[in-house]
């Protein structure tokens, strides 16, 4: 059994003034500007004419190409870019908002400001000074400049980036011209426990509010974000170990692995499958800044999706268990499809009073027909997850052929545990037999009931759920029925006078609008409150357009095994039309034209003729490719290529991109993120890291 836990953050190779001249060390600014000149022209310095770590940084910007004469920054990103840059740095900046808010007024008069950066030197936050932050925006020293040693030269910033090591670097030692009015010093973040580093801090202002102390305070800055996150980092390993060994535990694992937020390793048992597993460091192919939910695409050869358990606490993905199962096991696995859709239900306990324990997703079970990965689905798989274990009632709202039902059966899920499942629509009888249906009979009790009565659809979903499809179709007449029911847990069957207690967890679905049904005077205001505790809205497949994709292979696949018919192949001219389609029937629908194209041709290439006429007569939203591709061109690789068409050819707009690929804003932003495109949309990024 191994176990690696964050040590504290404080490093002995991190000498917080590694790189800062003593008082008596720095010389007058007249002869640090006649070293850089003399630089510049490749003569010899004199000896002390400035430090090694200034000349060493001067060489470096030297060779970078960095040109002596800039007077401001490059601006890395801005606008839509600059919300990817700082959502793809949300712990660094979750990490420092304290920092932050508390500085804020403290240097409100200091004249000078508080910087936070990303890895590569792209300012993410500045607070402070009010009058200091105007002039730093003639230098771009502000959100969305670019200030890395390899593109602006020496600069506290960069160098500490180069360096590894806290630095300050004050007026004419900077290598830049227009930079040489400024004093900053800054320290790097790194990952607690690693060596990794996630950002700089830097304190930043004219050359009069130079002060030697200023390093020390950006290097306890930097400390103190580094121990915010390994605060946070050992809580949570605490309850991945506890969620290990509640499920890995079991004697049926070949081994298990506890992957915290940032996708290391921090603890394993067993044979993992995979050579290349090393405690502390990323699983391969996962990146430090993927979400969790994203790794099951990601996972390396050697691990399958279905091995991966998500782990939640207090509604967040704080790591994951991967449990490979015993060889019999494995072969009898399937690919697991849908296993970034959503898991089964949660099994929650809590572990020894330390507070909520987290919650393991179990492998693929009542979500797994939940297939796709688009954050639309994904946010209501999550909410439905939630409401999984609670026995609550929920409404279920979408439009026609959405999937409710499989959202229903996923929150009810398996009968063993959650009793059973009994579904009934709504709209499909008339009301003498939906009375009838839903509460039971007795013999006689009306024309055509049975002679020896029966039991309704109550009864039979006693200890369980009882699904109640199309719930606005219900007559206006059987609604306060149906209210003292779910109210008072009693039914009575027809015709007869004996109240039976029933214990049943109501689920209703409905693709109409109930607000606007009770302002017709046609649904009870009482019975929506009742059967709407809680609600689920499952989104339109116009909606999720990035599944539209993953569940046409979906089809493709379970079709064919289906109807014993071999696969077909849908090209990138087919999928784009698919996907720009606006799917009135939604899933029900495309399932539906992926069927009829599987039945009707042998040809292995599914054509554009062969598509239904409403798709052929739409515009095509997503732009082909201007040069030829061959067939057997994989989806992400055409879709990819044409985002980052659309992006150069709108000149790093997002919006006009966005337009150009005829689809939202929000959904190119996940695209992007999705295919690590984010630097695409940096205008005069050439030289960005």
């Amino acid at each position: 059994m191994h176990h690696d836990a964050y040590p504290s953050p404080s490093p002995g190779s991190r000498d917080p003034v590694a790189l800062s001249p003593g008082p008596s060390e720095r010389l007058n600014e007249r002869q640090t500007l006649d070293a850089w000149e003399r630089f510049l022209m490749g003569e010899p310095l004199a000896p002390m004419a400035v430090s090694k770590s200034v000349l060493s940084s001067w060489q470096r910007s030297q060779r970078s190409g960095v040109e002596a004469r800039t007077r401001l920054a490059p601006l890395a990103a801005s606008g839509d870019a600059l919300e990817l840059l700082r959502r793809r740095n949300r712990d660094l900046m979750w990490a420092a908002q304290g920092l932050f808010m508390g500085s804020a007024h403290l240097l409100a008069r200091s004249g000078s400001i508080l910087l936070l950066t990303d890895p590569h030197g792209v300012v993410l936050e500045v607070a402070g000074d009010l009058k200091t932050l105007e002039t730093a925006e003639q230098i771009r020293l502000v959100a969305g400049g670019n200030w890395h040693e390899g593109v602006v030269g020496t600069n506290g910033i960069g160098t500490a980036l180069a360096t590894r090591l806290p630095a300050q670097v004050h007026a004419a030692e900077h290598f830049c011209e227009g930079i040489k009015g400024w004093t900053c010093a800054a320290a790097p973040v790194f990952m607690p426990g690693t060596e990794q580093i996630i950002g700089v801090v830097d304190i930043s202002g004219p050359p009069k509010t130079f002060q030697i102390n200023n390093l020390v305070l950006a290097t306890a800055a930097a400390r103190q974000i580094e121990s915010v996150l390994a605060e946070r980092a050992s809580r949570e390993h605490v309850h991945l170990l506890e969620a290990s060994i509640r499920l890995g535990g079991r004697g049926d694992a070949l081994a298990t692995m506890v992957l915290d937020r940032g996708a290391r390793l921090i603890h394993s048992t067993g044979t993992p499958p995979c050579d290349d597993l090393r405690m502390g460091r990323c699983l391969p192919g996962l990146d430090a800044g993927l979400q969790v939910e994203e790794w099951a695409r990601r996972l390396p050869e050697c691990l399958r999706p279905e091995w991966l358990h998500p782990v939640r606490i207090e509604g967040a993905t704080i790591g994951a268990l991967v449990i490979v199962p015993q060889p019999a096991r494995v072969a009898g696995a399937g690919a697991g499809v849908a296993a970034a859709a959503g898991r089964a239900a949660p099994a929650r306990a809590h572990a020894g009073g330390r507070g909520p324990a987290a919650a393991i997703e179990p492998q693929p079970g009542a979500f797994a027909p939940l297939v796709g990965r688009s954050k639309a689905l994904l946010a209501a798989v999550e909410r439905a997850r939630q409401l999984s274990g609670r026995r609550v009632p929920v409404l279920i709202q979408g439009e026609t052929g959405v999937g409710k039902e499989l959202f229903a059966r996923a929150i009810h899920g398996d009968d063993e545990r959650s009793g059973p499942f009994v579904p009934f629509n709504c709209g499909a009888s008339t009301k003498a037999l939906i009375g009838a249906e839903l509460f039971g009979h007795v013999r006689g009790a009306f024309t055509g009931a049975t002679n020896e009565g029966r039991p309704g659809r109550f009864e039979l979903a006693h200890g369980g759920t009882l699904c109640l499809d199309e719930i606005g179709e219900l007559p206006l007449d059987l609604q306060p029925v149906l209210l003292r029911a779910l109210e008072e847990g009693v039914v009575y069957r027809l015709g007869e006078a004996k109240p039976r207690r029933v214990d049943v967890r109501v689920l209703a679905m409905t693709n109409r609008d109930l607000l606007g049904e009770i302002e017709a005077g046609r649904f009870r205001r009482d019975l929506y409150h009742r059967i709407g505790v809680t609600r689920v809205l499952v989104p339109a497949l116009r909606e999720r357009e990035s599944d539209v994709e993953c569940l046409t292979d979906h089809f493709n696949h379970s079709l064919s095994r289906r109807h014993g018919v071999p696969m077909r192949e849908f090209g990138p001219e087919v999928l784009a039309l698919l996907s720009a389609y606006a799917w009135p029937g939604n899933v029900r629908e495309l399932r539906n034209v992926v069927e009829s194209l599987l039945l009707t041709s042998d040809d292995p290439v599914v054509g554009v003729l062969e598509l239904p006429p409403e798709l052929l007569q739409q515009p095509l939203a997503v732009p082909q490719p201007s040069r030829p591709q061959s067939a057997t061109t994989s989806l992400e690789e055409s879709e990819r290529a044409t985002i980052v068409r659309a992006v150069q050819d709108a000149h790093g707009n997002l919006a006009q991109a966005a337009r150009a690929l005829g689809i939202s804003r929000s959904t190119l932003y996940r695209k992007l993120e999705r295919y690590q495109l984010e630097d695409i949309v940096r205008p005069g990024d050439e030289g960005a890291p």
